[in-house]
């Protein structure tokens, strides 16, 4: 649940999810949270028509008359405005810009010590909830160029299940045009056989956005993404490469046959980690280590999607407080 600013020439300021376009919710805790979020105007219903296009036939599918349809819920004023709201509950202090490097655990003080990529204390800690896949996964030595963060002779029950789980990695393209592509019937399609492109959906069209001008996301295929990344590895792409990417994505989208106007705005942004390709607590919903008080929550433990990442969320908190409240 991310947001992206990108500012052009004049000075205007555009705003992009980026990430995560909608989320659904079935799950009754779930649910009881999202009311709670739309109560204090932080999440509202995306209101608008969803379709399908096949590249092939070049011809979309209207969902809500298949009967495809569920609520789709967005972050206002943006993806990222619950977590914004969570780094402000009382109790709780947030460090941003802040990267962890290392994990260790002190047995003789029964302490978790964090310490930071670039070699800081960032302090001593009774617990630990994980939300990124990547401590413990090669991806981050091939980006970094230093040694996992943390060490899972720790936990040897659960390295087989933390070692290098699968992602299918995404490339999104940023777009705006100065007036709304009108050849477009659906503000968000999935896209069927193209070798390119996977979904797009209308930003601006989303409650709580500025509607100044007119700006869409497009999601690439996880085939196009590999075959990027097997040619670049996962190290900063250089603005040529970006550059590239996103003059392929967006000739794609004209191809369709859509009759698509030029954007004044276009650029990539490579989402290396997108979707995990496996589920790997679906039953426990977190990894949890008691003794060390050490949880690992994400997507990546239930579902590929944001309600999957909130139920391990839950599953982890639970964990945690029902331990303390017992201290």
């Amino acid at each position: 649940m991310s947001q992206r600013r990108e500012n052009v020439e004049d000075g205007k300021e555009l705003l992009f999810d980026h990430g995560a376009p909608f989320f659904t919710a079935n799950n009754t805790e779930v649910l009881s949270l999202v009311h709670e979020w739309e109560s204090k105007g932080l999440a509202a219903i995306w209101k608008e028509k969803f379709g399908s296009f096949d590249h092939t036939s070049n011809k979309f599918v209207d969902l809500e008359q298949e009967g495809l349809i569920s609520k789709r819920y967005v972050g206002i004023p943006g993806m990222n405005s619950v977590c914004r709201a969570l780094c402000r509950e009382p109790g709780v202090e947030s460090k941003f810009g802040t990267s962890v490097g290392r994990l260790e655990w002190l047995e003789d003080q029964n302490l978790w010590s964090l310490i930071g990529l670039d070699g800081q204390n960032l302090g001593q800690f009774k617990g630990v909830v994980a939300t990124d896949k990547n401590i413990v996964s090669p991806r981050f030595t091939s980006v970094t160029g230093k040694p996992l963060p943390l060490d899972l002779k720790l936990f040897p029950e659960l390295a087989v299940k933390l070692n290098d789980i699968p992602v299918r990695p995404c490339f999104a393209l940023m777009i705006a045009f100065a007036e709304p592509l009108t050849s477009i019937p659906f503000k968000g399609f999935s896209i069927k056989n193209s070798e390119v492109l996977s979904w797009a959906h209308c930003d601006s069209s989303k409650p709580g956005r500025s509607t100044s001008s007119e700006r869409w996301v497009l999601h690439s295929t996880m085939e196009y993404a590999q075959r990027i990344i097997a040619q670049t590895g996962l190290q900063k792409l250089s603005d040529a490469t970006l550059t590239k990417v996103a003059e392929e994505l967006f000739q794609e989208l004209q191809s369709l046959g859509l009759n698509i106007s030029q954007p004044f705005f276009k650029k990539a942004h490579r989402w290396g980690s997108a979707f995990p390709a496996t589920s790997i607590a679906r039953e426990e919903k977190c990894l949890w280590d008691g003794n060390k008080r050490f949880a690992i929550c994400g997507d990546f433990c239930v579902s590929p999607d944001v309600e999957g990442a909130i139920v391990s969320g839950l599953a982890a908190a639970s964990k945690l407080s029902e331990l303390f409240s017992c201290l």
